[in-house]
């Protein structure tokens, strides 16, 4: 599903460079769960961005699906994204002024997909999260783990075959960090490939193998399990 050779990412002002990935080589086969580990500022966020076509690199190739994609203008970029990648985030980013089922629909509506469509979608995937009760309340009538289940009905509605996650649990506690996770260990069964950067050993025990990130090198990475077939 993606491979990577030789990434890197360099960021410039005026006065400052900063690399921030140094020529990345990475291989994640379709139906992985993989953790991003690593101290702050080592470059996890900047390879997600990557990852999920938000960003392009400096240097290096990136193959998405069988699809270069290392150079692709913005809008190219945002095309593929469509229906491919879901993204889940600490801070939820959910749009305070649409409703649970509103922000939800929201990736539905940018792919042009029919109400009628969009309905029985949202419908679906809301009643899958437990969340159909709250689908007329705003988020911040909801709970953390209540938004963070709606962000990923978000990010699940179009049925991606990847979903990005970036410290999905980091504004949870335990409990409801436990069901997120759970959460995306059930997608991930039903063979969606997750990529996630979190700081909790916890939550990447998770995960089918953790990729170890210092300054934006890959240095280990460990497979947590014996055998694993995609």
């Amino acid at each position: 599903m993606i491979s990577i050779k030789n990434l890197s990412k360099v960021f410039r002002t005026d006065e400052i460079e900063t690399l921030a990935l140094n020529d990345v080589n990475l291989n994640i086969k379709e139906g992985e769960f993989v953790a991003i580990m690593g101290p702050s500022g080592c470059g996890k966020s900047t390879l997600l961005n990557i990852l999920g076509l938000l960003d392009n690199p400096s240097e290096g190739e990136y193959n998405f699906n069988q699809t270069e994609v290392a150079n692709l203008k913005e809008g190219q970029r945002t095309d593929l994204r469509k229906g491919n990648i879901g993204f889940v985030f600490q801070s939820f980013n959910l749009i305070d002024e649409l409703n649970v089922f509103e922000n939800v629909e929201m990736p539905l509506v940018y792919q042009r997909i029919s109400s009628k469509k969009r309905k029985e979608m949202v419908s679906q995937v809301l009643d899958r999260m437990n969340m159909s009760h709250r689908a007329k309340h705003y988020p911040q009538q909801l709970s953390g783990g209540q938004q963070q289940r709606v962000a990923i009905a978000r990010a699940v509605v179009s049925n991606p075959g990847l979903i990005l996650a970036d410290e999905p649990t980091g504004n949870l506690d335990s409990k409801n960090g436990q069901e997120v996770m759970e959460l995306l260990t059930e997608l991930n069964r039903e063979g969606t490939t997750i990529i996630m950067v979190t700081h909790s050993m916890k939550d990447a025990g998770y995960a089918h193998r953790i990729i170890n990130l210092f300054d934006g090198k890959v240095v280990t990475e460990e497979s947590l399990v014996a055998e694993q077939v995609f």
